[in-house]
């Protein structure tokens, strides 16, 4: 969390409305938020139904027109992120922005485990199961709002039911930028255990169901969205 909070301290872009929602925790970290409480915007901390619950919260409690998320365990590549986004969003016909993420070792960030290079959005790379990272991922307001936030019956894979809905509307207008924007140690809830993953397959399987945008009938979008994961290692 330490360096999460100097990653985002250390952005040079001016306007950052730093929300902070922790989930009651009980291991130092509430003493660390409130040590850099000047920091924050809002601090909230309380149990919550999971990571999605975690998010939504955040997302009513910001009030800026642009919305993104960093997990307690993240960083931003360099100081400059910020500020990129916000030149990107400088369009008005832009929806949403995204860029290319590096999961570095939980025990030393300089470490890269796997680069996730990403790519300029199309209908078709959606239906045959590609996705943004979505830790690079920020989007305006009002499209959260449009699809009410996260769905918090899916416990891993809410981010990537949202990204469905999201950018499979006609006019949903999104920006690539191809660099890294943040690095996340690994040890996520998507991957830290076999456990995980399979449930992972199988809501992301459940997301493509109840979009109806994935090739094949979805089956198709999950083979290739999971097998396009082994380059990342190379």
């Amino acid at each position: 969390m330490a360096d999460c909070l100097a990653s985002v301290d250390g952005q040079t872009h001016p306007h950052i409305e730093h929300v902070v929602v922790d989930g009651a925790s009980t291991d130092g970290t509430l003493g660390l938020l409130q040590a850099h409480r000047a920091q924050l915007a809002e601090l909230r901390s309380e149990p919550d139904r999971g990571i999605y619950d975690a998010l939504n919260k955040g997302l009513a409690l910001a009030t800026g027109d642009v919305l993104g998320f960093l997990h307690a365990d993240d960083l931003y590549a360099h100081p400059g992120v910020l500020a990129q986004v916000a030149a990107a969003f400088e369009n008005p016909a832009v929806c949403a922005v995204y860029g290319d993420l590096q999961y570095v070792s939980k025990d030393n960030t300089a470490q890269v485990v796997r680069h996730w290079t990403s790519a300029p959005f199309s209908s078709l790379r959606l239906a045959w199961g590609w996705m943004p990272p979505h830790p690079t991922l920020y989007v305006r307001r009002e499209w959260y709002q449009r699809i009410g936030g996260f769905d918090t019956r899916y416990r891993i894979a809410a981010d990537y039911h949202s990204i469905l809905r999201l950018f499979s509307q006609p006019n949903f207008r999104s920006v690539y930028l191809p660099e890294v924007l943040i690095r996340m140690r690994l040890g996520g809830a998507s991957n830290k255990s076999l456990k995980n993953i399979v449930r992972k397959t199988r809501e992301d399987w459940c997301a493509l169901r109840r979009t109806q945008v994935g090739a094949l009938g979805g089956l198709g979008a999950l083979a290739w969205k999971n097998a396009s994961k082994l380059t990342q290692f190379f």
